[in-house]
């Protein structure tokens, strides 16, 4: 199963006004800037924030992979048993 499939990016949001695009000083600085207000947020809130956007993310590559994995259970099963006459799938 191809997994990168499953990748995303999820654009964060500045509470304030919506921007998204973000300012650091190192990739380790707990705060970062807003760079359409300017308003500067912990990264922790940051996250909280948009932890709504995060989980409905979360929900849809989770929901996808369970329904890959199954794909992929029901096809290996129906190979193997290919042939059988006692065994059929659904």
């Amino acid at each position: 199963m191809n997994l990168d499939k499953h990748s995303r990016t999820i654009t964060l949001q500045c509470p304030t006004c919506g921007g998204s695009s973000f300012e650091f000083e190192t990739i380790e600085s707990p705060e970062v800037k807003c760079v359409q207000c300017e308003r500067v947020i912990q990264r922790d809130e940051l996250l909280r924030e948009n932890s709504e956007t995060i989980q409905e993310n979360l929900n849809e590559v989770t929901s996808n992979v369970s329904k890959d994995i199954t794909d992929q259970v029901r096809k290996t099963l129906k190979d193997a048993f290919k042939g059988n006459k006692n065994i059929k799938f659904k």
